[in-house]
């Protein structure tokens, strides 16, 4: 037989929104962070964390059951693979294109634009991994449109993602960078140095898109955030940083 105690029942608390967990592209980390200080404020309850990294490697690992919810791609082909192979929760949705850029805190490339790759006081030259960083790719593909790769192959210094070749280029382990227009305009390397928009018709678009994965069905955060980056306010910021759609 049950005794009735007297103490009021206490309901248990409601559970909060479940986390999102976003791999990004790190051409992406000076405008997803602002982006992610406006949805938090909108969505207080919302646990957002963000890895940034090269698009290839969150590819390989997502294909091996790496757990994210969002992946923001630098190379659109990445997620169009992933919905092949049945990881994806959706259709992936174009958000940008990029743009790259030649930097330097030593010198001002405006003066002679890519040829700045042939001054001799440019011994390091820094860009992303054309292995598995899209950005890599592209400015691979500047150097050999301008008929540079070969003489310049040399003084290549390959960072692991857009964001390390940029800290190299920042630091000045290398005396220019192929880095993303987005990180250019940053606060940091605005600050730091000058740079030069190359030409888009030198290297073949940088489309880039996200996509939600399988683990982020049913994930209302997720939803949100998807619906957030495709709002008049996300797309201002990504006009900011250099972005075009």
């Amino acid at each position: 037989m049950l005794l009735a105690t007297g103490a009021p029942a206490v309901a248990a608390p409601a559970p909060g929104p479940a986390p999102l967990t976003i791999a990004a592209a790190a051409d992406l980390k000076y405008v997803l962070d602002s982006l992610l200080t406006i949805f938090n404020r909108q969505h207080p309850a919302a646990k957002v964390s963000v890895v940034y990294g090269s698009s290839g490697r969150f590819y390989e690992q997502i294909s091996h059951g790496a757990p994210f919810d969002i992946f923001f791609s630098a190379d659109g082909d990445y997620p169009l693979r992933l919905q092949r192979a049945g990881l994806t929760a959706g259709a992936p949705q174009p958000y940008a294109l990029g743009r790259l850029v030649l930097w330097s805190k030593k010198l001002d490339p405006n003066a002679k634009g890519l040829n700045t790759l042939l001054d001799p006081r440019v011994q390091r030259i820094a860009l992303a991994n054309p292995a598995h960083a899209p950005y890599g790719r592209r400015a691979e593909e500047v150097l050999r449109h301008y008929q540079l790769y070969d003489r310049v192959k040399p003084k290549l210094v390959l960072g692991e993602n857009i964001g390390q070749a940029a800290q190299y280029a920042a630091t000045g382990a290398a005396d220019v960078g192929l880095l993303a227009y987005s990180l250019a305009l940053s606060p940091e390397l605005r600050r730091a140095g000058r740079f030069y928009l190359i030409p888009a018709a030198a290297h073949q678009p940088l489309q880039q898109r996200y996509v939600l994965l399988k683990q982020a069905q049913g994930n209302a955060t997720a939803a949100a955030f998807a619906a957030f980056v495709a709002s008049p306010v996300a797309r201002q910021a990504m006009k900011k940083y250099g972005f075009s759609l």
